[in-house]
């Protein structure tokens, strides 16, 4: 195999990219370590929707990813690309999960039955946590003409899975999502890798929805998926040699690191000013508590703004 490795290797809390030009494929690997501690520090969540929610960082981390880097030459703040992964039902336990994806900025929470959760025992099913839910995904990148959404129903035994069936009904771009996570007491270490057939190649090449069983995707798709959860979590094992076990028959590979992850709550007294400026006065008045103040709470690092009107 011809490859084209960084200097360094890749741990945790890092992006990795990788394509194999012969394939057609593109590869994104992340393990969140001390970033997603981090982010599920700002709550007590149970152990299952501390699980579920690790799942849907790793997620969030990994489809950010396929944007971030055509996004490197935007400014930082308003000007850089997002993507935000919302999954909601009006009747599940689970009643929104939400995560967003920055230039390399992560985040995201969980409302949920606590009450309705603690019958479903230890290791309830996608399913029974949401029932007939849906999963949202939506692209806000300036550089490509600005914000296109795809809604997809939430089914399947995973988020992972509710993911792979968004790009290809959404966009119809063959995906392959793999996600583990451990809990070991406060601590939680999630890994996940994503593969994907490029939808476009050279000029007069066959469309992929028209032949979606093409024998390099399917090659990919079969190396990839037999990655194993004790791979994924393996702190020692930098991501390059993940790629390398999977795919060292190939003819090249290409390896490039993406930017380092870290947690992304962007709450700030200057930050929700700045929105409360934008009503009238009237609305600013039927804001504020006796003392005169706006209470402002922010859901994903569960901290309480006290905004002078």
């Amino acid at each position: 195999m011809t490859d084209t490795l960084p200097t360094s290797e890749t741990f945790s809390d890092h992006l990795l990219g990788a394509s194999i030009p012969s394939r057609d494929t593109r590869l994104r690997l992340v393990r969140l370590d001390r970033t997603l501690d981090e982010i599920l520090a700002a709550h007590d969540y149970p152990p299952v929707i501390r699980n579920l929610l690790a799942e849907a960082l790793v997620v969030a981390a990994l489809v950010g990813a396929l944007i971030d880097e055509d996004d490197e030459e935007s400014a930082e703040g308003e000007g850089g690309g997002q993507m935000t992964m919302q999954a909601q039902t009006e009747a599940g336990i689970v009643k929104l999960l939400v995560c967003d994806f920055r230039q390399g900025a992560v985040r995201g929470y969980a409302d949920f039955d606590a009450e309705a959760l603690a019958k479903l025992g230890a290791n309830p099913s996608l399913p029974a946590l949401f029932g007939k839910g849906y999963l949202a995904i939506t692209f806000d990148v300036p550089k490509r003409g600005g914000r296109y959404q795809g809604i997809v129903p939430l089914e399947g035994e995973s988020l992972s899975a509710a993911c792979e069936s968004y790009f290809l009904q959404s966009e119809q771009v063959p995906t392959l999502v793999r996600v583990a996570v451990k809990t070991e007491g406060e601590h939680t270490l999630a890994a996940g890798l994503l593969a994907q057939h490029l939808p476009d190649g050279e000029v007069g090449r066959e469309r992929l929805h028209v032949r979606l069983s093409h024998p390099h995707w399917e090659h990919v798709e079969t190396m990839a998926g037999s990655i194993r959860h004790e791979e994924l979590l393996d702190e020692a094992l930098p991501l390059e040699a993940l790629v390398w076990r999977l795919f060292h028959e190939e003819d090249e590979v290409r390896v490039f690191q993406g930017k380092p992850l870290t947690r992304g709550c962007r709450c700030s007294v200057e930050h929700y000013e700045s929105i409360i400026r934008r009503f009238s006065q009237e609305d600013r008045a039927e804001m504020r508590n006796e003392a005169g103040d706006i209470l402002v709470d922010c859901a994903f690092c569960s901290r309480i703004f006290t905004i002078d009107a």
